[in-house]
């Protein structure tokens, strides 16, 4: 049962299933449209981006640190930037977004892992809520993502 379960969170942390990937969201993004912020929408894709890349991380840390230290809502989550440096930046995020999820994804993996044993330092959460909450929360924003991309008239 639990390698089913981990197959079906991983399919869903990975594959776009009823919807556009995170990848593909941001593939052959113009340099030129990341830092833009249209009008009526509070933010960039890239601070959409950066926010995603910071959230994942702060859910894989509290998965797998006992000592882990609550971040500060919403200052921390978010960029202040609306652009990123240069395409060095760019790259790095994406880059980190993938090796945290797969380093999330080792979590899901480890054959000791119980998915649903609370962690000792948390409130009732466990693996399987945090995987939920990081596909979803990914979802939600990547369909952020490819609204401003239709907006900035830059998607395929």
């Amino acid at each position: 049962m639990k390698k089913q379960m981990v197959a079906s969170l991983k399919d869903l942390l990975l594959k776009g299933n009823a919807h556009v990937t995170f990848w593909d969201a941001v593939k052959r993004l113009p340099a030129d449209k990341r830092g833009v912020t249209p009008p009526n929408m509070p933010y960039s894709i890239w601070q959409l981006v950066e926010h995603i890349r910071i959230a994942q991380w702060d859910i894989l840390d509290f998965s797998r640190n006992p000592n882990y230290k609550e971040m500060n809502w919403p200052h921390d989550y978010w960029p202040k930037e609306t652009a990123p440096e240069n395409e060095r930046q760019w790259k790095h995020t994406l880059e980190q977004i993938k090796e945290d999820l797969h380093a999330f994804i080792q979590l899901l993996e480890a054959p000791d892992a119980d998915l649903f044993a609370p962690f000792p330092h948390g409130d009732g959460q466990h693996l399987f809520r945090e995987a939920v909450l990081i596909a979803d929360h990914t979802s939600y924003h990547t369909g952020e993502i490819v609204a401003i991309r239709r907006i900035l008239n830059c998607w395929p």
